[in-house]
């Protein structure tokens, strides 16, 4: 038995249909398309794929938006006032200063 890369020809796809009805319509759709069969088949596919991955993708980046949106609307929570920041200060000088009256 030859391998493939030996025998010099592109070896063809497996076009057996279940369906003789199938065939005829991928076939006539081929020819109107002007193409082998074999190519629209893989062509189709490629389409398909690739629509999926549109889709995928702008919903993926619809997602980001609504994402980004959302923590811009946040973004005043994840800043304290200046205030808020102040009496944290404090209470940190408060818990590090040494308590007095108790012994070591």
């Amino acid at each position: 038995m030859r391998a493939m890369s030996d025998s010099g020809a592109t070896k063809a796809m497996n076009l057996r249909f279940p369906d003789p009805a199938q065939r005829a319509a991928i076939a006539a759709a081929a020819k109107q398309a002007g193409v082998s069969m074999q190519e629209y088949i893989l062509s189709a596919a490629y389409d398909r794929a690739t629509a999926v991955e549109r889709r995928f993708l702008d919903g993926f980046k619809a997602s980001m938006a609504r994402s980004g949106a959302a923590f811009a609307a946040e973004s005043g929570g994840a800043d304290p006032a200046a205030e808020q920041r102040d009496a944290e200060r404090e209470a940190l000088r408060e818990l590090e200063r040494p308590e007095r009256g108790h012994a070591a």
